[in-house]
């Protein structure tokens, strides 16, 4: 089977790593597998694929993501493909209109719970056609799955319906075995010397709160602690102002866009997803990974996965997510049990269970066509 990939870029990303972890897996299978990107400047994760897939094509569209012109790229493109797989806004839209010109299978991945878009009335019909160009809709989690059914309402949320069905839940899935056996960095080691370093591993973004974590440590014995955030994006600089005016910016080390993700993990102590809401973060599953204690916001798409395993705080709350990171410090037991509770739940989400569901959909979609 041929299947062409389509992304808005391969800058660091839940979407952006789910790609760059399924393409190798799926071509391992037999599949030939490419990747369109609409911006096409070389990132980390593109350097990853190239070297861990130089079989794969990478076609670059622009250096924009919303440019009407490669509506007629794509559509020259997806002739050569059985199945056209999107992820992310503008490649999902771009790609329902190219189908017009030529025919092939539409696959998408919904990655998240929320978007702006959900709340511009005038917007849903349009997003209405979109997704009946789709055969098939894959959502990273239940809770995506039952936003976007409700959002679209009438036959995509009636199991009566023949569209019910061309929406489905496929957990987004890391290499579970590569993470925990990664080393510790030992610079970052060398770094805390005897504190008790806090990780977050996510962009500097709209849906993220990197801000409580700050807020907790202002409330915590800096003598002990520090934050580590890996990660860039637009609100970094307000992060760093917000450490500033908090007297703790001594404390909260930027380490940066990573390549080294497991590495870091493994060298911090204690790791916190702080964010207002997911779709299921596969940060969230890499931190589980590592045989550390997870604390997670109480909020949709992070809830699912940590609940009963992990710990949660509600959202935007400080004061909890100290008293949590001091609990875990001050009992060892109990830092030992959530670890493992967490490595546990961890496996549940192992990469292969994901790549064996997404070729599931791509042989029933291609054998059965459209439902």
């Amino acid at each position: 089977m041929r299947i062409l990939q389509v992304i808005t870029s391969l800058e660091m990303g839940g979407a952006e790593t789910l790609v760059v972890n399924l393409i190798p897996r799926l071509r391992a299978l037999g599949h030939t597998v490419d990747l369109c990107v609409f911006n096409g400047t070389e990132t980390p994760l593109m350097q990853r694929l190239k070297k861990e897939c130089p079989q794969t094509k990478i076609y670059a569209l622009g250096h924009g993501v919303y440019n009407p012109l490669y509506i007629l790229k794509l559509a020259k493109l997806m002739r050569g493909y059985d199945i056209v797989h999107t992820h992310n806004s503008s490649p999902q839209l771009f790609v329902a209109i190219a189908k017009v010109l030529c025919s092939v299978e539409l696959v998408s991945t919904e990655h998240t719970t929320s978007n702006r878009k959900r709340d511009w009335k005038w917007y849903a019909p349009i997003e209405s056609w979109m997704y009946s160009r789709y055969s098939h809709v894959i959502c990273i989690s239940k809770i995506a799955e039952e936003k976007l059914r409700e959002y679209m309402g009438r036959d995509w949320a009636d199991r009566t319906k023949m569209q019910y069905k061309r929406i489905s839940t496929i957990n987004n899935g890391v290499d579970i075995q590569s993470i925990s056996s990664a080393e510790p960095n030992p610079y970052l080691i060398s770094l805390k010397e005897n504190r008790k370093a806090i990780l977050m591993v996510a962009g500097f973004r709209e849906a993220k709160d990197q801000d409580s974590i700050v807020r907790a440590l202002s409330l915590l014995d800096q003598n002990k602690y520090e934050v580590w955030f890996a990660g860039v994006g637009m609100r970094q600089d307000i992060v760093k102002q917000l450490a500033k005016s908090f007297g703790v910016a001594d404390k909260v080390r930027f380490l940066g866009l990573r390549t080294d993700i497991p590495n870091v993990l493994r060298a911090a102590d204690i790791i916190v997803m702080s964010s207002h809401w997911e779709g299921l973060s596969l940060s969230n599953v890499e931190g589980m990974s590592v045989h550390r204690p997870f604390i997670a916001s109480d909020v949709n798409g992070l809830r699912e996965v940590t609940k009963g395993y992990g710990l949660l705080f509600p959202h935007e709350d400080a004061k909890v997510l100290a008293d949590e990171i001091n609990h875990l410090s001050s009992d060892e037991a109990y830092y030992n049990e959530i670890a493992e509770r967490c490595y546990n739940r961890a496996l549940e989400f192992d990469v292969n269970r994901m790549v064996s569901g997404y070729s599931f959909v791509y042989n029933d979609v291609i054998s059965n066509g459209r439902r």
